[in-house]
């Protein structure tokens, strides 16, 4: 659509003067927001800022105290998701909404099935229309296969395919590359392109700002429930967004210091892991941290990583190998045993591994130390203790709550990260595991947590970091270790190292990509 034929139509979306407010807490205070036909229109903010309360509204699931929406310039009322989906909008949640034992092609028609008489769904002619569907958008997708099985940039594939089966015509991504390698992302990006030159409006939420100024036609940003401003991405910088967004001037870059690493504190000889298949998806893994150093792990997801973290945490039982933390074997010791040893581990999975979200605030705080002094005696259980406790974190690691009460299933993702970054971060450790510390954080919150970092760093603490950012992983790091299908194929220097070095390492653990006689890549 050409910019003079959007100019004399109406937006395809209108959100005015739009309020909600919770008790303590005014999520969204009187904003406005317009999508035009065709646009990749972005929205930014912090935690808790108010972006998601937004587009809530805007899908149904919460109603507003004030303000108005209006489609193609006519005024709606919203009831729910059902109703938003009938009149053409979609949302992808940051957390994908599928059933994973269940086909893609029955995950996408699950609400709209295609059915062969009354009583029984057409799986045949769903997996033709979903398989023609997915070919038509360049997606290479089996419909028949199970979400289980795909991996997550497939999963989110799915995600847009059930959008557009609906026949979505405006389309809210929240952080959709949370999880996501460089290369996926840009097939999604590549995905989204096309969708807008088709005419649909997308509403793209993400924390990363390089992103956002790559992909958006125009940028929204949400400070504490009220818009801050608007740009152009050729009009505007990082730092401005990162400003803008927090209120202050922001260091995208944390400057880690010279570190001193003393004497190994973790040691993992010839560890050899099993997947869910029972496929070995640790090989071998040798490698130690010294105290007061940071080793980051580098790799493209799925090549291990998740089994040698559960691994070494204890959440996994190994099929070989050893793990040996300040000179003691601590092999098989089970989560509660290596926390005991000294041990803090923020999961790459916050909601399975991390957080009990049915939980108050106030209980998560203290998920690992429960049942020790101060916050216990002997069986009795000292609620003062931890409900000052949970105030202190709360301000120390400014989590944005209206207090220690609140269910923790309420809180923003990026929230929900910090709740858990106070719990493990707030004691003295040998050892502290980081698996995607930052996903879904946005730039203060990050460079909040970086700095914590590097402060656990030069208390001597061995900090291992495995994160899918490999920028992250190459500004933190003291020394980079690279894993390529289950096996450290490459260590280098974290000052030294050069990304297209590691890149290459992560893509084919360090071969050259193989030629045909005339020189091309096959």
């Amino acid at each position: 659509m050409t910019q003079d034929a959007s100019a004399t139509q109406p937006p395809a979306l209108e959100m005015r003067g739009i309020t909600k407010r919770y008790p303590g807490v005014v999520a969204n205070d009187h904003i406005d927001l317009d999508v035009r036909r065709g646009e990749i229109h972005a929205l930014l903010g912090e935690n808790g800022a108010g972006k998601t309360t937004l587009m809530n509204v805007l899908y149904g699931l919460a109603r507003p105290d004030e303000g108005r929406i209006l489609l193609d310039g006519e005024p709606v009322e919203i009831a729910g998701p059902s109703d938003a989906i009938a009149r053409g909008i979609s949302m992808v949640h940051q957390h994908f909404m599928l059933i994973p034992v269940l086909s893609v092609a029955e995950n996408v028609i699950l609400g709209s099935e295609t059915m062969s008489n009354r009583v029984f769904v057409d799986r045949a002619e769903a997996s033709r229309r979903i398989g023609a569907l997915a070919k038509s958008f360049g997606f290479a997708l089996d419909p028949d296969a199970k979400v289980a099985t795909l991996s997550v940039g497939q999963q989110q594939r799915v995600e847009i395919l059930k959008a557009l089966y609906r026949d979505a015509r405006i389309l809210v991504l929240d952080e959709p590359t949370a999880v996501l390698t460089p290369q996926e992302t840009e097939e999604i990006f590549t995905l989204l392109r096309r969708l807008a030159a088709d005419g649909r409006s997308i509403i793209f939420i993400s924390h990363k700002l390089y992103e956002v100024l790559d992909i958006a036609d125009r940028i929204t940003v949400i400070r504490r429930g009220k818009v801050i401003g608007e740009r152009r991405p050729r009009e505007t910088t990082e730092k401005e967004l990162a400003e803008l967004m927090v209120g202050r001037e922001v260091e995208l870059t944390v400057d880690r210091g010279i570190s001193h690493p003393g004497e190994p504190m973790l040691r993992v000889e010839g560890l050899r892991v099993a997947d869910y298949r029972r496929h070995e998806a640790v090989s071998g893994a040798t490698f130690e941290i010294r105290a007061g150093e940071i080793l980051g792990v580098a790799g493209v997801a799925g090549n291990g990583q998740d089994e040698l973290i559960e691994a070494i945490i204890g959440l996994r039982r190994s099929a070989g190998g050893h793990v040996i933390l300040d000179g003691r074997d601590v092999t098989g010791f089970s989560p509660r045993r290596m926390n005991e040893a000294g041990t803090g581990y923020v999961p790459g999975d916050r909601h399975r591994f991390g957080l009990i979200l049915a939980f108050p605030l106030y209980d998560n705080l203290v998920l690992t130390s429960y049942y020790r002094p101060p916050f216990a005696h002997w069986i009795v259980r000292d609620d003062k203790a931890i409900l000052d406790s949970a105030r202190a974190q709360v301000d120390r690691f400014d989590i944005r709550t209206p207090g220690v009460n609140v269910i923790t299933s309420t809180l923003s993702g990026g929230n929900q990260q910090k709740v858990i970054v106070a719990r493990e971060f707030d004691r003295s450790l040998k050892l502290l595991v980081l698996d995607q510390p930052t996903r879904g954080l946005d730039v203060g919150s990050i460079e909040f947590i970086h700095r914590q970092i590097i402060a656990k760093r030069d208390a001597g603490t061995a900090v291992l970091l495995v994160s899918a950012e490999l920028d992250e992983v190459m500004e933190m790091s003291d020394r980079i270790a690279v894993m390529y299908r289950g096996r450290m194929v490459a260590e280098m220097d974290g000052r030294t190292a050069d990304k297209s070095e590691v890149g290459l390492y992560m893509a084919t653990g360090g071969r050259e990509p193989a030629t045909t006689e005339e020189g091309a890549t096959p």
